[in-house]
């Protein structure tokens, strides 16, 4: 019985991770909830020494106004194309990675292409040597702000090892208290295999904020998103996290992962000499799954959102994401990462559970 409910309420939309659009169901509200790492977006300013000299007019990259406010343009038209039918208006959240400070977060909500939209934000700046802070932007229309709090990321056996803090937002989505877990873990800096501890790291602090959350209020409904620096079965999303690909087999208290399905399909979000990854990532806590009934947010489906305007076209990197620079060219794109959504169904009236 269990699993025709869950059939019912996620054939009220059909989601394709290929096209983008999404059939508008009735009786209810669909919410988006994206993830886009900017690729460095820098402001003009060396402010960090020489972690950020390429990113200044003196550079090696000569990052000047007219690149950077090119780039601005660029991400808002992106994040402002992220609709589909059932949210025209666009995602209600967008956690975004690699912004430099509150500036350039600023400069990017209030950008041309997302200025009538009035997105409010949340940054911190997090202790990482490059200077690359984590942030999320909302829909204040369909998100009301509740609180944040960062999260430092301490690895015993390298206490001087800093990177980006976890950002955990919290606020309300339609009737429902949902906390978002923003992250962008350790490189693979080194090498997968010797840097994977600093994920393991990573995933396991990502496990005690939702943890926490989950013990003060066991109906939370909580999301993990960001660029995690792993693809959704290595042991970082799988054996830490717990992430699932089966919505059957997630407990209230665990983690589904569309993803790995995905990914085992062939589709990623960037490349690394010409295959695959999904860092991407957005994980999905068992209370948003209709079987667990903890929350009127119902989990649909998921999506890379692959524009097609921000891909290259032609040549060997067809169909790859369009960077800003590549081989030391300035190439006037967007980011070397696609964008990621799920969606989240509220149905107007309560639906009938088992």
């Amino acid at each position: 019985m269990k699993r025709l409910v869950f059939g019912a309420i996620t054939a009220l939309i059909i989601i394709t991770s290929s096209a983008a659009r999404a059939d508008k169901p009735s009786g209810g509200t669909v919410y988006g909830v994206a993830f886009y790492n900017l690729e460095n977006l820098f402001d003009t300013i060396n402010n960090n020494g020489k972690f950020d000299l390429e990113f200044s007019p003196q550079g090696a990259r000569q990052w000047d106004s007219a690149k950077y406010r090119l780039k601005i343009n660029n991400l808002a038209n992106a994040i402002a194309n992220l609709v589909t039918e059932s949210t025209p208006g666009g995602p209600a959240i967008v956690g975004i990675a690699e912004v430099e400070n509150e500036s350039v977060v600023r400069d990017l909500v209030e950008a041309e292409p997302l200025r009538s939209r009035r997105l409010g934000y949340v940054h911190h700046d997090s202790p990482d040597l490059r200077g690359i802070d984590v942030a999320l932007l909302y829909d204040s229309t369909l998100f009301t702000l509740i609180s944040y709090e960062p999260h430092f990321l301490y690895i015993p056996d390298n206490p001087e090892f800093r990177t980006r803090d976890q950002l955990c937002v919290t606020g309300l989505l339609g009737r429902d208290t949902l906390s978002v877990i923003v992250n962008h873990w350790p490189s693979r800096l080194g090498g997968q295999e010797l840097s994977e501890p600093m994920r393991i790291a990573a995933a396991e602090l990502t496990r005690h904020i939702a943890d926490s959350l989950w013990a003060c209020d066991p109906e939370r409904a909580i999301i993990v998103m960001g660029d995690l620096n792993d693809d959704p079965a290595d042991a970082s999303c799988t054996r830490v996290l717990g992430g699932r690909d089966d919505p059957y087999d997630v407990a209230p208290h665990a983690f589904l992962n569309p993803w790995i399905k995905i990914h085992a399909s062939g589709r990623g979000t960037l490349t690394y000499r010409g295959q695959w990854n999904l860092f991407d990532q957005i994980l999905v806590g068992g209370t948003l799954l209709p079987d667990n009934g903890a929350s009127s947010l119902i989990y649909t489906g998921a999506r890379i959102m692959d524009l097609d305007f921000i891909k290259q076209h032609g040549g060997r990197y067809d169909g790859m994401p369009w960077r800003t620079y590549a081989g030391g060219r300035f190439l006037e794109g967007y980011s070397d990462h696609f964008p990621t959504e799920i969606f989240l169904f509220a149905p107007a009236v309560s639906v009938s559970r088992p």
